[in-house]
């Protein structure tokens, strides 16, 4: 399955890109990157790799302790007795090596048959777990979609998982990579086993583990500086990394971290979503399982940004991405190759790839969603709750404004030292880019606010106390408890590579503006002295090409030529327009054997909200009172697979709409994949949530004139 040559000719699914060995000067960087990465904080000491040792330690004699009581309790014959046992293992980070100080350790503890995850597992152990005074902040999650313990044993945090196996007796030699190990196994133990199966065969897959180590070390650092590390906010976590890095390794077998980094964005920049990443050919099995295939799984067909684990069954362990988080770091990642060319003309450092992206300075509007709780257990089991959630207030934000209205969810909360049972979530708003803002004509998304908050307040587990409000707030109104230290910088940041970008996108912002101005003679002397000033620019990018062109690395796939527009607002990344993206070998999976048609969108102008002046703050359900139909159509983001281009038409709102194929295309078709805890709906009155959708105008303006009326 792994279908990789260990002579180091290939590794993957594709001949590598490049086979050459590093440079002087990326033997240099290569040293400052490693010194960075340790001066930031990011290894941790011996004392403490000594002491979480010892905490596993005493963790496989907890539940080897466990699991005689249990046998003994059910009355197994003194054989079975005495060869009861059960086995630790590590996944995650941990097993990845790449953990810092203080981060959990991901565990899974193998049981036999008669052993049960209800009784035994949240039963016994969870009891005999209360009763150590070394095991502190135990917290059983018997519910989630893979049920876990998370406690601190001697101070060290554990994520704690189960796995019961059809066997009498766990060999002390178990290997777990084996396929046979999932037989008749039932779905919350296959979903326990995929963590260590799959970082186990990652490590298996990339041509130097050391390497490969620095380089996920950098790109978890910089993801989590410049906001996109969440995979419960819809942007990437630790696992999707990994699989992302692992991919740049098999490309580039004998590349140093300096030069993977690198590449990471130079690739990543230039993927064709939603062609999948693969570090192996996919399994279908012999054990009947499902694995990821837009082919036969309709609702596979529906994901933006596909990472496929390599361990069967197979699975795509982005589900969560969205057309605004894609859209967010593909910015990001154009971004980071800028940077890490500026890097190689000794014009930027590592300081600047790692700065931290200014949230609260990159929009002028936002949503504040603010939670609260009777008590610190009710918060932080509400707080669980509510961010399992929030993607899907993204979601629909899209979906019911057409894609005009985009969202940048904030991927942590805030607290305010004031007031400790209640925390904020915050997402910057803009306008799609190039959609002209028309005064007075608003977003009305308070059905969509409205029915957020009725699904978030389906939770089962719901008590009195448990409260959440959704309002609008203007930059210049932020909670002093979102800046550092509590206090509002006087000014914007000045002197990062974004603010400078920001700076050159304004500038040019009005010169294209003022060349809109100008006669027909000038627009022609214009574009010929572009187009001189344009030709360098093309030599050099077909210099580099000459060098090292990403599409002959794929050699059986169509290269189709694709412009990548990304508008990150104020502060986002400057707007890149990529070419030449070669697609995935496995291009069939998403297109039945048709090429994907290339997509193509002008570079767009900043986004101009409203200028009239309105209140500071105020409840979403003031944003906006419906308007008037618009007659406008929009192709729905992210709908370029399959030929799933729908077309949605403001004169009647729709529910659901149906793609070209045929396939429903239905409101429910993002939800999560996990089935989650839900109370039954209580009856409510309230005017505000309508039988059908209010009319949305695709606009978006302050709230003053709304508040008016």
């Amino acid at each position: 399955m792994a279908n990789v040559h260990q002579n180091g000719q290939r590794y993957g699914i594709t001949e590598p890109i490049s086979l050459g060995g590093p440079t002087e000067l990326d033997v240099v960087k290569t040293r400052e990157l490693e010194k960075y990465l340790q001066d930031v904080g990011l290894y941790e000491s011996k004392e403490e790799a000594v002491r979480r040792e010892e905490v596993l330690g005493r963790l496989d004699q907890i539940v080897k302790t466990w699991i005689k009581t249990i046998s003994r309790a059910k009355g197994l014959n003194d054989q079975l007795l005495h060869e009861a046992n059960a086995e630790i293992f590590t996944f995650g980070s941990y097993r990845l090596g790449v953990h810092g100080p203080g981060a959990d350790i991901d565990t899974l503890c193998v049981g036999p048959r008669h052993a049960t995850r209800e009784g035994d597992f949240f039963g016994e152990l969870q009891r005999m777990l209360s009763e150590m005074p070394e095991v502190t902040e135990l917290h059983p999650v018997p519910d989630a979609h893979v049920p876990l313990m998370g406690f601190k044993l001697n101070g060290v945090s554990i994520d704690l998982l189960y796995a019961q196996l059809p066997l009498w007796v766990i060999p002390k030699d178990l290997d777990i990579s084996q396929d046979s190990i999932l037989q008749n196994a039932d779905e919350q133990t296959v979903r326990s086993l995929n963590g260590c199966r799959v970082t186990d065969q990652i490590l298996r897959l990339v041509p130097n583990i050391e390497n490969f180590r620095t380089t996920l070390r950098c790109m978890r650092f910089w993801a989590k500086r410049r906001g996109v590390y969440s995979n419960v906010s819809g942007f990437l976590g630790g696992i999707n990394w990994a699989l992302l890095v692992a991919r740049i390794c098999q490309l580039y077998p004998n590349a140093l971290p300096n030069m993977l980094a690198s590449r990471f964005f130079r690739v990543y920049t230039q993927w064709r979503w939603p062609n999948p990443v693969l570090l192996c050919s996919m399994d279908e099995g012999s054990l009947g399982l499902q694995v990821w295939d837009p082919r036969r799984n309709p609702k596979d067909r529906l994901h933006m940004m596909p990472i496929i684990t390599p361990a069967y069954p197979c699975m795509n362990s982005s589900y969560n991405v969205s057309a605004s988080t894609l859209r967010i770091m593909t910015g990001e990642f154009q971004r980071g190759k800028d940077i890490c060319e500026a890097m190689e003309a000794n014009k930027a450092d590592w300081d600047t790839l790692f700065e931290p992206f200014a949230f609260f300075e990159a929009y002028k509007n936002y949503l504040q969603i603010d939670i609260s709780a009777a008590n610190v257990d009710d918060l932080r089991k509400w707080k669980g709750w509510v961010e399992s959630r929030l993607r899907q207030l993204t979601l629909k934000i899209e979906r019911h404004t057409y894609d005009m209205l985009q969202c940048h969810p904030h991927p942590h909360d805030f607290q305010d030292a004031s007031r400790p049972l209640h925390c904020s979530y915050f997402m910057g708003l803009q306008r799609k880019q190039g959609v002209p803002a028309a005064e007075g004509e608003p977003f009305d998304i308070r059905r969509t606010v409205e029915e957020f908050k009725h699904t978030v307040n389906g939770y089962m587990l719901w008590i009195p106390g448990m409260e959440i409000s959704v309002s609008h707030i203007k930059r210049r109104s932020l909670p002093s408890f979102v800046f550092p230290g509590g206090v509002r910088p006087s000014h914007t940041s000045r002197g990062t590579w974004d603010s400078k970008r920001r700076a050159e996108h304004r500038v040019s912002s009005t010169a294209s503006a003022a060349t809109t101005t100008t006669t027909a003679t000038t627009n022609e002397a214009s574009s010929e002295s572009k187009a001189g000033s344009n030709s360098p620019g093309d030599e050099k990018k077909r210099k580099r090409g000459d060098e090292e062109t990403l599409t002959d690395q794929l050699r059986n796939s169509e290269h189709v030529a694709v412009s990548v527009p990304v508008e990150n607002g104020e502060g986002g990344s400057p707007d890149p327009s990529v070419g030449s993206i070669c697609s995935s070998p496995l291009k069939d999976c998403f297109t039945n054997g048709k090429s994907d048609p290339s997509s193509t969108d002008p570079q767009e102008n900043v986004v101009v909200f409203s200028k009239e002046d309105a209140p500071e703050s105020h409840p979403i359900e003031k944003i906006a009172t419906p308007q008037a139909p618009n007659e406008e159509t929009e192709e729905l983001e992210g709908s370029f697979d399959f030929g799933n281009q729908v077309t949605a038409t403001a004169t009647t709102p729709p529910l659901e709409a149906t793609t070209s194929n045929g396939s429903p295309f239905s409101n429910e078709a993002l939800e999560e994949l996990e089935v989650l805890p839900m109370r039954q709906p209580e009856v409510t009155n309230r005017a505000s949530v309508q039988q059908r959708k209010p009319i949305i105008k695709l606009s978006f303006t302050s709230l003053g004139k709304t508040n008016g009326k």
